[in-house]
């Protein structure tokens, strides 16, 4: 049986051995933005996983950028160094190709972890004024941010910038921006977060030209020869926020400066949303955007079964699978997908003989010398 999910994917000049894609996924396990010991083993786990590619959690290129104190960035050398140790040790055991996730989160920075219930932290508790298009909270009970001023856009974009040089240094295979789930550039695509009255608000050609211009310059600073893609979520779920359609023309100004994939989530932006989440519930979503962009797709949201995301490969849905909490669940994934649907996929060498036919054949050869 061949598989598609299985099949290799070429992007510029970096090929994926399969379509399968371990999602960033926030750790809050850094120290002052550097990756940890914890990261060797999180990271390290996928990068043997047999994924085609393993994508580092959002790492966001300020400190006031960051979701918790705990989350990762890429804003100093100490961060810099901190995720090469993890990158050399991913690259060291592992066959994945390597991709980091920027970031910022804009007004949803400065609270406590999840399992803390995202409490906002305070100035004189560790926390920090937190930034956005329009000096709106996410909530009644959530801080207000200050507003960007247009003079401070500029050093923002450069931050950014500055980011994708550390990944280029640091010699990942592939970035992805973070323009979904409620953070920075999200709230500047949105009508419900972005109130401005500037050239940066109000029509949606406004709205997307910062994230936009933030694409241009990191295309500009990251090596032509690798791939940049772009996480967005394609609908806010909520009455006058971002839709499908705005995606739509997000993903052709996308695709005009360069960006090789898309990367199709959904919500974040109100705490009031009603998702109706279940299996592939996104799928649709990434099906739409390809159909009427052409651009490479990267479908998530509930794929956890071998055979749906084969399906969603083998009929065009999309171009690629991102496994997030099933991976967690399983760092296996990948080994026994390949298995159920007949394809090949890479093993380190120190595991080789737990693969099932080499179990199958010492069993068989044992039985018969009895």
């Amino acid at each position: 049986m061949n598989s598609t999910l299985f099949s290799p994917i070429t992007l510029r000049d970096i090929t994926l051995d399969n379509r399968i894609m371990v999602s960033p996924m926030c750790q809050y396990s850094a120290d002052n933005g550097c990756a940890s010991d914890w990261h060797l083993m999180h990271l390290g786990q996928f990068a043997v996983s047999g994924a085609g590619l393993v994508m580092v959690e959002m790492t966001n290129v300020e400190p006031r950028g960051r979701i918790s104190p705990y989350c990762m960035g890429l804003y100093s050398d100490e961060n810099e160094r901190a995720l090469s140790r993890v990158v050399q040790f991913c690259r060291r055991y592992g066959n994945s190709k390597l991709g980091v996730q920027i970031a910022h989160a804009g007004r949803k920075g400065s609270t406590l972890p999840p399992w803390q219930d995202r409490k906002p932290l305070a100035l004189g508790e560790g926390g920090w004024q937190t930034v956005a298009p329009s000096a709106i909270a996410t909530s009644e009970h959530a801080p207000v941010p200050n507003a960007l001023a247009p003079t401070e856009l500029p050093a923002m974009k450069d931050a950014f910038v500055s980011s994708v040089e550390r990944a280029a240094r640091i010699g990942f295979d592939a970035i992805e921006l973070h323009a979904a789930h409620g953070y920075l550039l999200h709230q500047f695509l949105s009508p419900l977060s972005n109130q401005r009255e500037d050239d940066y608000g109000g029509s949606l050609e406004n709205r997307m030209r910062f994230p936009l211009e933030v694409v241009s310059a990191m295309r500009d600073a990251w090596p032509k020869e690798k791939p940049l893609g772009v996480r967005v979520s394609a609908t806010d779920w909520a009455e006058g926020g971002w839709t499908l359609e705005d995606t739509v023309c997000f993903a052709k100004e996308l695709k005009i400066r360069g960006c090789d994939w898309i990367d199709v989530s959904s919500g974040g932006m109100v705490n009031s949303e009603t998702i109706p989440v279940g299996p592939s519930y996104q799928v649709p979503f990434a099906e739409q955007v390809r159909t009427q962009t052409g651009m490479t797709t990267i479908a998530i949201g509930m794929i956890t079964e071998a055979q749906q995301a084969e399906e969603i490969i083998a009929t065009g849905k999309a171009d690629m699978v991102a496994l997030a909490r099933g991976m967690l669940y399983d760092p296996r994934w990948a080994w026994h997908a390949a298995e159920e649907l007949g394809g090949q996929v890479s093993y380190p060498k120190q595991y080789l003989r737990c693969r099932p036919w080499v179990r199958n054949d010492i069993f068989a050869e044992r039985e018969a010398s009895h």
